[in-house]
């Protein structure tokens, strides 16, 4: 596995508590590698706790959302703010769990040119706008996503995972996090 350290390299607690360690092996086995991400937040225990709890709880928490959406939702939130960690980590992702490289590589470079259905297209439209301008969202953008089959806590569920994404992207980028080598590969 491939440690590459961020512009910012910070000691990680040794040794990793037995819980995070546990995690942390988890993660090897299911993906074959240690996140940069979670490597990053090693330095203090609990910001990484706060960060994977909430990370998984919206990514792989019960929602409306299947995985994939939460992925593109990822991606569009991560190519909007040009953060190359979370573009080549989540576009993996995607590529993965669609099956189709093409995809993956469309919701880094532009979203709209992907083969999307009417419902994608009317939640990654409002994802694209809770990235760049979340203040002008009005209730008739929320009643386009009704209208394309969303329900009140799916919106709920688009804006958290963009909003999550796009603090995440700020903190990757101002720190010079990097993407594990390993994510280039997967699912091509």
């Amino acid at each position: 596995m491939t440690n590459q350290p961020t512009a910012l390299d910070l000691p990680a607690v040794d040794p990793l508590p037995p819980e995070t360690q546990k995690y942390f092996d988890i993660c090897a086995d299911k993906l074959g590698l240690i996140p940069n991400v979670l490597r990053a937040y090693a330095f203090d225990i609990a910001k990484l706790d706060a960060f994977t709890a909430l990370y998984n709880d919206l990514m792989l928490g019960e929602s409306g959302l299947s995985k994939l959406e939460r992925e593109m939702i990822a991606v569009v939130t991560s190519s909007v703010n040009r953060c190359w960690y979370c573009q080549v980590a989540h576009g993996a992702a995607v590529r993965t769990l669609s099956g189709d490289p093409a995809l993956g590589e469309a919701m880094v470079m532009n979203w709209r040119v992907a083969d999307l259905d009417a419902r994608q297209r009317a939640m990654l439209e409002f994802t694209e706008k809770v990235a760049t301008s979340s203040a002008t969202i009005e209730e008739h953008d929320r009643q386009a996503l009704r209208v394309a089959g969303f329900s009140d806590r799916d919106i709920w569920d688009i804006a958290s995972v963009a909003g999550f994404f796009a603090m995440s992207n700020r903190l990757a980028s101002a720190t010079g996090m990097q993407p594990n080598a390993e994510y280039h590969a997967q699912a091509r």
